[in-house]
């Protein structure tokens, strides 16, 4: 979940200069002031969903708007929960659904903390979320293989926002796809495994 903060400021530059902005501040709005713009919501986004939302503005926005949060990233998700950083959190459930369609369809549900990683939650439970021989030839998790992918058939708002690089290896399967080495839960959703992917996946 990876939240765009800033992490340094030009000492003799405006932003510094303006006391306005702070080292550590979390970026969660960009707000381009043309008419008719919509802003666009950055909480929670990856760096590569940020950067594109800069590169994807309309040639006539000449200016823009950046609304942080001052604090910490522990401390801006807690009050988007409405609560306090360091507090106990209550477990979300990941549903399962093993085998979809066939003889063998089996659902499971799993607790875990909000923020869990799917395909470590799924891997310590021993379901697999690899096919073939992907099973035992696979990056362990380091987003090099794009083989771990499960479909988020309930709750894909609550996950984080896929990154450019996700987003490229899914390409030409539903939105709901996700690798699930990169896919964070941060409330309760529904994963399918083994879901039938485009014939042109590259992955498989």
């Amino acid at each position: 979940f990876s939240f765009v903060y800033v992490r340094d400021l030009e000492p003799a530059g405006p932003a510094s200069i303006s006391g306005m902005v702070s080292k550590g501040d979390q970026l969660c709005e960009l707000i381009p002031i043309s008419e008719g713009a919509q802003p666009v919501n950055l909480l929670g986004a990856s760096f590569d969903t940020v950067m594109g939302s800069f590169a994807s503005l309309e040639k006539t926005v000449k200016d823009l708007d950046l609304v942080f949060f001052k604090g910490t990233k522990d401390e801006l998700k807690a009050a988007c929960e409405g609560g306090e950083a360091g507090e106990k959190k209550e477990l979300i459930t990941v549903t399962v659904i093993q085998d979809k369609g066939s003889p063998k369809e089996k659902v499971v549900k799993l607790q875990a903390p909000p923020g869990v990683n799917i395909r470590e939650l799924l891997v310590e439970n021993e379901i697999n979320v690899y096919q073939s021989v992907t099973r035992w030839t696979n990056c362990k998790g380091k987003q090099l293989c794009g083989t771990c992918i499960v479909n988020i058939t309930e709750g894909l708002g609550n996950t984080n926002w896929k990154s450019m690089d996700e987003a490229s290896t899914l390409r030409e399967n539903p939105e709901s796809y996700r690798l699930s080495c990169v896919a964070f839960a941060y409330e309760d959703v529904t994963v399918e495994t083994f879901p039938p992917v485009n014939a042109d996946q590259w992955t498989r």
